[in-house]
């Protein structure tokens, strides 16, 4: 697979050639946002984040496309919280401000926000979370559970709203990209008190749910995910795809720029995959054809939520998305022009900027 790799140790960003051809006012003016258009801030364009990806990171040294006001180190902290007996890898920065917890996709745990972290922790709380089963937090086996399934989104809302009563100690904004926007819509939905606004970045569609299948394939879906869950052949499928060659190809065909998919990604992706029980974990949730979908969360929501997609997305087509914007809890739903499925890493200096006003928005003043 054809990539350009950076060799810095940070998650990447958009290369400058890139940004420099795409103005922040241009993705956002009449052409991208549909419905409610509200002011929008202009970004900030930063570096990574250089880290250690199991431990902490910091903002790179300031370049001369940075705000000269922009701090040179923003720590981040590396903690675990114990959640019903099982330990839960969490990531934290700033000291004041609102909250704000970030809730990663399939796969991925709170690494993949490093390059949002440290720049959203100059004006708010942040903190990124490992959901049960994925990152470092604890992988408890499925089948000790019964025949109740465990890795369900009712499951990671409520640890998400524990999360926020046992540590974040507040109300919190919830931003989401990919299935991590279900875990966060259910967990507003489950405790409404606690959300005070989401921001959808990419969520994902659950076009395998049972009732997106056609009727006449559903008994052969059904078949091939129980020889997955319960055969050799799942373990097989999984080793397969456990390797720094297959999340390569898999994160270069959701990364429209692709030279954004360099070694140290792969290795922050793979590395957590493959500790004691991610197997049964990854097995299980690619078997989950039942649970909610976005339109039947969204009109539950009380609070404010935004949707932003990447329109070069080729896993959650733009063209289905755009019908999330018509639902009268989301206030406006934003096109990220050139970005693929997981736009918080693709292109941070338009996703941190969008997160910043959104909250700024929505935050209760403080006097």
């Amino acid at each position: 697979m054809a990539s350009t790799s950076n060799p810095s140790v940070s998650l990447p960003e958009l290369p400058q050639r890139f940004v420099r051809k795409i103005s922040f006012s241009t993705s956002f003016d009449k052409t991208h946002v549909f419905r409610k258009s509200r002011n929008v801030v202009r970004p900030r364009i930063v570096d990574g984040c250089e880290a250690n990806f199991r431990l902490r990171c910091s903002v790179a040294d300031v370049d001369s496309t940075k705000e000269k006001n922009t701090p040179a180190h923003v720590e981040v902290k590396t903690c675990i919280w114990k959640w019903k007996g099982y330990s839960i890898r969490y990531q934290c920065a700033g000291s004041s401000g609102p909250a704000l917890v970030l809730v990663h996709g399939f796969g991925a745990n709170s690494d993949h926000w490093r390059k949002n972290i440290p720049v959203l922790a100059q004006s708010q709380r942040v903190y990124a979370i490992d959901l049960i089963g994925y990152g470092y937090s604890e992988k408890p086996n499925p089948s000790d559970f019964g025949s109740d399934p465990f890795y369900t989104f009712e499951t990671w809302g409520a640890q998400l709203n524990d999360f926020c009563t046992d540590v974040v100690k507040d109300e919190a904004f919830f931003i989401c990209n990919s299935i991590g926007g279900l875990v966060g819509l259910q967990a507003a939905i489950m405790e409404p008190r606690i959300c005070k606004g989401i921001l959808l970045l990419n969520i994902s569609l659950r076009m395998l749910h049972i009732t997106k299948q056609p009727w006449f394939g559903r008994p052969l879906i059904r078949a091939f995910q129980n020889l997955l869950r319960n055969t050799a052949l799942g373990k097989y499928f999984f080793k397969s795809v456990a390797t720094p060659d297959s999340v390569k190809n898999i994160l270069c065909q959701c990364y429209h720029d692709t030279s954004q998919v360099t070694d140290e990604l792969v290795q922050a992706i793979l590395l957590p995959g493959l500790e004691p029980g991610a197997v049964d974990v990854f097995l299980e949730f690619i078997c989950y054809s039942d649970g909610p979908l976005p339109e039947e969360l969204l009109p539950q929501v009380k609070c404010p939520v935004l949707v932003a997609w990447g329109d070069k997305d080729p896993w959650e087509p733009i063209q289905l998305g755009r019908a999330y914007g018509d639902f009268d809890t989301v206030e406006d739903f934003v096109v990220l022009p050139n970005v693929g499925h997981c736009p918080q890493d693709e292109a941070p200096q338009l996703v941190n900027p969008l997160v910043e006003s959104f909250v700024a928005r929505h935050a209760t003043p403080t006097y």
